[in-house]
């Protein structure tokens, strides 16, 4: 709604307005002077002046020179838009699909954003897109979504944009084409949309509808990384880290790591935790680090990070030996990838009795799972056992 009343408010500003009602406008725009605006427009409204009735339910909805008046608002909105008002159609639209003015209803909020996407308000036309591609409060439509996304777009509608360049990139409903999704990223990622400027960065990286163009990539992730695109950052992190069309520089790698792992992206904390851990390459081993981002990529349920954090409990690496939170960590690991590391330790866990009653034939079946995923070690403790008899 907040969007909605900002851009009403670009348009009221911006659009030539008649005689009678300057003053009105001056005395919001230029003086904040919203008691004199609102007894300037109040009598323009009730005489049925449209933009004065817009205006009105602007002041009524912010409670600007009058007290906040949802009930108010709506209706100066109503009388405008029944005028053919497209301000009003469109704001009408986001009354009914915001449900805080008055009750949600989508199929209102469609036919009112409708009439003002028909006489070309480019909001409501990827409004409308966006309804359709959606299917709310229509049938979902996608030959329809991509209609009103491309009216929009071809007005220079950041979103609208960047929608035809994921339906193309993706081929949804329509012919995948990389050289229009390129087309559209780029149009919307020039004019700062983040995302776009991710996808555009993935363009370059694959060579799809595009030549490959590491600089590009590197260009185009390092601005959606800058405006805090979580992907970008570790995707920036990676090329520093291996060297990838940009100069090797293990500081910058890890810069791109920590803003993402500070996110949330979990690849970023394990890689992070992994390199703590071990240490080298401009990180000095720390195994409380270590600990700290291995835990955090775990817990959102990455196979890697469990095992290791499995680990780290097991020989009390960066957190004090817990043998019942090792074999949990290790079991979630040997469950979801079956994860030899985590099959060994789970076989020494077994075999020594740690934490769980000693038992050679879950040691013998955890070692043997361990030595078929490639793990010699296990596979020299299954022979053992298997010596030893029963």
């Amino acid at each position: 709604m907040e969007k909605i009343l900002s851009v009403v408010l670009v348009l009221i500003f911006t659009s030539a307005v008649h005689s009678e009602i300057k003053d009105a406008f001056d005395y919001y725009s230029s003086n904040s002077n919203y008691n004199k605006s609102f007894n300037e427009v109040l009598p323009l409204a009730e005489r049925g002046d449209p933009e004065a009735q817009n205006m009105l339910g602007m002041m009524y909805l912010l409670g600007e020179g009058v007290k906040k008046d949802n009930k108010e608002a709506y209706k100066w909105y109503l009388k405008a838009a029944k005028q053919d008002d497209t301000h009003a159609e469109y704001v009408l639209g986001g009354i009914y699909f915001g449900g805080k003015v008055v009750k949600q209803n989508y199929q209102e909020a469609h036919k009112w954003y409708l009439k003002a996407a028909e006489k070309g308000y480019v909001d409501a036309e990827y409004a409308v897109g966006v309804m359709y591609d959606t299917g709310t409060g229509v049938s979902k439509d996608y030959k329809e979504s991509h209609k009103w996304y491309l009216k929009a777009a071809k007005q220079g509608h950041i979103e609208a944009e960047y929608m035809l360049g994921a339906m193309y990139d993706v081929g949804q409903n329509v012919k995948q084409d990389y050289q229009k999704a390129y087309k559209w990223y780029l149009k919307s990622a020039e004019q700062g949309h983040v995302k776009a400027q991710k996808q555009l960065g993935t363009l370059y990286q694959l060579g799809q509808g595009v030549k490959q163009d590491w600089q590009e990539t590197h260009k185009w992730y390092l601005k959606a990384a800058k405006q805090g695109d979580i992907f970008s950052q570790y995707l920036l992190g990676t090329m520093y880290f291996k060297g990838q069309g940009v100069r090797q520089d293990y500081q910058e790698a890890r810069k791109w790591f920590l803003e993402a792992a500070k996110q949330g992206h979990v690849k970023a904390q394990n890689t992070l935790g992994k390199w703590y851990f071990y240490g080298g390459k401009g990180a000095k081993q720390d195994d409380l680090e270590a600990y700290k981002w291995i835990l955090n990529a775990a817990k959102q349920g990455n196979a890697e990070a469990e095992s290791m954090l499995g680990t780290m409990y097991y020989f009390g690496k960066g957190v004090e030996i817990d043998y019942q939170e090792a074999r949990k960590w290790l079991l979630k690991a040997a469950e979801q990838s079956n994860s030899a590391a985590a099959q060994y330790v789970l076989g020494q866990i077994y075999a020594r009795g740690k934490g769980v009653r000693q038992n050679k034939i879950s040691a013998k079946e955890w070692y043997g799972k361990a030595c078929d995923g490639g793990a010699q070690l296990a596979c020299d403790e299954y022979r053992k056992l298997n010596e030893q008899g029963d």
